[in-house]
């Protein structure tokens, strides 16, 4: 039996946040249900047509969901979601600032109808503040969190490549949901789980503001290495570079000696300590770099698996889809789109004994029908709906 198997989670979301989440708890055996609007749907199926002609976001996002559109405003579509909320389990939503209040959809207003419901806010600044109607998208989150600040050069700062905002926002709307989830297995009791993306990114940048607040030192941007530790990051070799780090000074010792090959410079004044070795970054990376010169990448990342000094890779998102490490382990699974079948890793966590759901992504409203069925809607009450443009 799938951890969640027989709970029904109700999805108003779109974009990346929401989605992530609620595609966890499918993967988990969950029966999540998304709401889409009548017409295009979540929008996050026009962000790109990379897939066969389909969103690679939404691919990534909306596996194992069925889909059903409803205009929320209209009384028809409203008295389904109603009924769908009623027998639900979870209920998820990123919908704009104030509009889950001005719709009666707030745990407040849903909890007299079914007590035991679990509501997910998912927010981007919150629901107080002077920030509290701002939008909030990946960019301006890891802007307004400072992120942006101690990524890219020295010279210029970047955004993290990935929606990271959006990333850790619904991994912890999932944390906060499976928390609620055991509680009311104890209680009996719904929760209102409130998740704000700025508050999500803002965990993770606690070291940077913890150094800068009580040091007064703001961290450096340094693209390939680590603001702390030294040797940490992309060195040259002969044909390319490789990736390497150290977290201490018997692996400083160890990589003096049987990876330069100078056991010399473990006490070399300018290297001999994790403090010194940083702020002497520069000459350690030139010293390095020179005994790597005549070796090739593959020779190098021998010499240090052979001294037990971690080393990586730095691959292109196309060898990450070719990765020897995920063939080997069997982690790609083949799902269903409306354009075809196409490859999905299976979920980071796993089960010894059930295997992730790993369902098809629906088209737009396709389980409309079906899912109103199922509540006690008519085929001639569906017709009248969607001639009404409900549906």
């Amino acid at each position: 039996m799938r951890p969640m198997e027989g709970m029904r989670v109700i999805a108003l979301e779109h974009a990346v946040a929401a989605p992530l989440c609620t595609r966890h708890l499918a993967d988990l055996g969950a029966e999540v249900i998304k709401i889409e609007r009548p017409g295009d749907g979540d929008f996050a199926r026009g962000y790109d047509d990379y897939v066969n002609g389909i969103s690679s976001i939404f691919i990534w996002l909306n596996r194992g969901k069925r889909s059903v559109t409803l205009n929320v405003k209209h009384a028809d579509a409203r008295a389904a979601l109603d009924t769908l909320i009623g027998g639900a389990d979870v209920l998820v939503q990123n919908l704009a600032p104030g509009a889950a209040a001005r719709l009666g959809l707030t745990h407040e207003a849903l909890k007299p109808a079914n007590p035991k419901l679990v509501v997910c806010d998912i927010s981007g600044y919150g629901e107080s503040g002077p920030f509290v109607q701002k939008k909030a998208y990946d960019l301006l989150i890891q802007a307004e969190a400072g992120l942006i600040s101690v990524t890219g050069s020295a010279s210029e700062p970047s955004r993290v490549g990935i929606s990271i905002a959006d990333i850790a926002t619904g991994m912890y709307a999932l944390t906060g949901i499976l928390g609620a989830l055991l509680r009311r297995s104890r209680t009996g009791e719904g929760a209102n789980v409130k998740v704000a993306m700025l508050d999500a990114l803002g965990e993770w940048m606690t070291y940077p503001m913890l150094r800068h607040a009580y040091a007064g030192s703001a961290q450096p941007r340094v693209p390939t290495s680590h603001p702390a530790i030294a040797p940490y990051g992309a060195h040259r070799t002969q044909d390319g570079q490789v990736i390497l780090g150290l977290q201490n000074e018997r692996e400083w010792a160890t990589f003096c000696g049987k990876v330069l090959g100078r056991p010399e410079v473990q006490i070399d004044p300018r290297f001999a300590t994790m403090a010194q070795r940083r702020v002497n970054r520069e000459a350690l990376t030139a010293l390095i770099e020179d005994c790597f010169a005549d070796k090739s990448s593959v020779d190098v990342a021998a010499l240090l698996d052979q001294a037990g000094i971690a080393n990586g890779r730095l691959n292109e998102p196309i060898d990450v889809w070719n990765h020897i490490q995920f063939s080997a382990r069997d982690k790609w699974r083949e799902i269903n789109t409306e354009a075809g079948p196409v490859r999905a890793l299976l979920p980071p966590f796993s089960f010894a004994d059930e295997a992730a759901a790993m369902g098809d992504v629906p088209a737009v409203g396709q389980h409309t029908d079906e899912v109103l069925s199922e509540i006690g809607f008519t085929p001639q009450r569906i017709a009248a709906m969607r001639a009404a443009g409900a549906l």
